[in-house]
């Protein structure tokens, strides 16, 4: 009995926290699937402040899932253009097909995590929130809140913390029977990801004013610095990155990237990677008309640092040009999804040397 009670505390605290507290979204204001999924893809890897824009711009073109199934892969990466990790994109374009051949929004954990791109924490934020399912979310706040509260050393990036927290989290979770609100799970959910966002954040949490301050174990013991713990395993690759947008008689080559590396189904202009001598060999097949736009112009990835050099070569024929090059007027390029990066450099490119 003295563990539900302890349990039960933990939730209402953090419910009464969140009435007060908790962050006004669009998508908390409908229990319509299709908007609270849109906001939990477009979430992922990505601050409320940018994703909000997106959200919103998704559900002005495409206020319903079929209409979005409906559009092609090349536009929905287009509306995604400048959000990154674009994996996320062509997964939410495939689910939406996926929606709707099943003819309706799934409303169990097992379906919605057959969605492309939907695992367990995507599926428990879409099904408590939308559906009212007794699922816990654990992601990098939860991590935190349960992780400085109840003194947990285990790495939250090995397989055994994983377990841990995703148990601790269930176990926390309450259910409707607990205070009658229908969506209870939802909200407390919602709840706990906010706590870990606004008061108990990764450097200099609030926890002189935190209502949790009296049971928080880290704070009693002063570890909330060094909690939750997290292994180093991530090795930063670097690249290097040499452009060339070809420009010839109001055209240009593009190329859309293939799977297995970053920016896949986005499109690019003429790329040499990873090598000064391919351009200085490249640099005598070419006429005089090829110039340095910028130079050393750095992209920043989770896992990659890129380094991008890029030149415009003015050619009055086309040359040739590998297979998976086509060629579309230079103003169609916006009608392309292409990467950030890229989109920079033609920033760059339009500022010091506008198309003829």
């Amino acid at each position: 009995m003295a563990e539900k009670i302890a349990i039960n505390g933990f939730a209402q605290t953090l419910l009464r926290w969140f009435k007060d507290n908790g962050r006004e979204l669009p998508w908390r204001e409908t229990r319509d699937p299709y908007a609270i999924w849109l906001s939990e893809i477009i979430l992922q890897q990505t601050q409320i402040k940018q994703g909000l824009d997106y959200w919103q711009r998704f559900m002005r073109r495409w206020p319903t899932v079929d209409l979005l199934a409906a559009a092609s892969e090349d536009e929905v990466l287009r509306e995604w253009q400048g959000l990154g990790y674009y994996s996320r994109a062509r997964n939410l374009h495939v689910a939406a097909r996926q929606i709707v051949a099943m003819g309706r929004f799934p409303n169990t954990l097992d379906e919605i995590r057959q969605l492309k791109g939907v695992g367990d924490y995507t599926a428990a934020a879409i099904g408590s929130i939308a559906f009212s399912l007794p699922a816990a979310v654990v992601d990098g706040n939860v991590y935190r809140v349960l992780a400085r509260h109840f003194d947990i050393a285990t790495p939250i990036n090995t397989t055994e913390g994983k377990k841990t927290f995703a148990a601790l989290a269930q176990s926390l979770m309450p259910t409707p029977s607990d205070n009658g609100h229908e969506n209870i799970c939802g909200l407390y959910n919602q709840a706990i990801m906010d706590f870990g966002a606004i008061q108990c954040t990764p450097q200099s949490p609030k926890c002189i004013v935190c209502p949790l301050q009296e049971s928080c174990e880290a704070l009693r013991t002063g570890k909330t610095d060094t909690l939750p713990v997290k292994e180093k395993k991530l090795k930063i690759k670097e690249r290097h990155l040499i452009y060339i947008y070809v420009r010839c008689q109001g055209q240009t080559a593009i190329r859309r990237r293939g799977g297995g590396d970053i920016w896949q189904g986005l499109w690019e202009p003429v790329l040499m990677e990873d090598g000064r001598r391919k351009m200085e060999e490249g640099r005598g097949k070419m006429e005089e008309g090829l110039r340095c736009v910028a130079k050393g112009v750095k992209h920043v990835l989770t896992h990659q640092v890129l380094t991008a050099d890029f030149y415009l070569w003015e050619t009055a024929t086309k040359p040739e040009l590998p297979e998976d090059y086509i060629w579309i007027k230079e103003e169609d390029i916006d009608n392309y999804g292409i990467p950030r990066l890229v989109d920079i450099l033609l920033n760059k490119l339009h500022s010091t040397v506008p198309s003829v």
